[in-house]
């Protein structure tokens, strides 16, 4: 697979963590597009790290179009997805010396532009990460009360919605609870995206069982269509990829420890030995990866997306 760190079109590029995105403008129908790139960026702990992991933007996009068509399909809402098709692209994008649309090639989405609803909707079956550290301070979850002497990785009773702030590059997402994400989004559009979230996860979570896959975690985001500002917030960005997920091995699955992931999970401990040994402190610049630590993500997204979509 093809390697790119950053993309250059003739039009300019607003770059997020893994993703430079471009104003389209309007298609034939009158239509606001964007076109989203998955580069082989990765970002942990909200830092986008230098290395490179090859292929990684043709992974991610082909198992997020595949969620967000699945989602569609089962009535559940509407996304923003038009296109993954490099040959929709029009010829003046490109430029000699810049990004080339073969390079483009399985790593584009082409999407409705909508407004986006400034809150990330996390869905939590299982108790890990950010909330697992929430829970051992206060016994709480986003204001969710918890059984006592829950072990790591614990099974929840049922999942629960777990909203955080969606941060700029550089800073860090913070979990907040529901009132307050109702107050930065309003009453409605927050039953709404909430309704829409657990039942995604719930859906999606027990197609992936069927496949031997926990999906323990997950986040979505939602926007507005300005062409139907009154129509319920539609599905935009990715969902349910290794980058916004996590995805346990259920044949391995065993509370009271950290689990054996196909997801940045495998990164990130490699980034928390640094921090341990006080080789990094979790800000910007990130350290590079080694050779072992790419491989073994590429392996685990490989593996996953396989499982789950053929």
């Amino acid at each position: 697979m093809s390697t790119i760190f950053q993309t250059s079109l003739t039009i300019p590029a607003i770059r997020g963590k893994v993703r430079d995105v471009y104003e389209l403008g309007p298609d034939d129908t009158g239509t606001d597009r964007l076109l989203m790139v998955a580069s082989d960026r990765l970002s942990a702990f909200d830092v986008v790290l230098p290395t490179p992991v090859p292929g990684k933007g043709q992974l991610l996009t082909g198992i997020a179009a595949f969620w967000l068509r699945w989602i569609q399909s089962q009535g559940i809402c509407k996304t923003h997805l038009i296109s993954t098709d490099a040959d929709d692209l029009p010829d003046s994008l490109f430029t000699p010396g810049g990004t080339t649309r073969d390079e483009l090639a399985g790593r584009i989405t082409i999407g409705k532009r909508c407004s986006v609803l400034p809150v990330e909707c996390v869905v939590r079956g299982y108790i890990e990460g950010s909330g697992w550290k929430d829970y051992q301070q206060t016994g709480t979850i986003c204001g969710h009360a918890l059984p006592a002497g829950l072990p790591r990785c614990a099974k929840l009773p049922e999942p629960i919605f777990t909203p955080a702030t969606k941060a700029e590059q550089g800073a860090h997402d913070e979990n907040i609870s529901e009132e307050r994400a109702a107050e930065i989004i309003g009453k409605e559009h927050f039953e709404q995206v909430r309704a829409m979230s657990m039942e995604i996860y719930t859906k999606a979570s027990e197609y992936a069982a069927a496949r031997g896959i926990i999906i323990a975690d997950t986040k979505f985001e939602f926007g507005i269509d300005p062409a139907d500002p009154d129509s319920p917030p539609i599905l935009i960005d990715e969902a349910l990829t290794p980058d916004s997920s996590r995805f346990w091995p259920a044949d391995q699955y065993e509370p009271g420890k950290t689990q054996p992931s196909y997801d940045k999970q495998f990164v990130r401990e490699y980034l928390e030995s640094l921090v341990e040994s006080g080789a990094w402190d979790k800000a910007a610049p990130g350290p590079e990866l080694p050779e072992a630590v790419i491989a073994g993500t590429i392996k685990r997204y490989e593996e996953v997306i396989e499982k789950l979509t053929k």
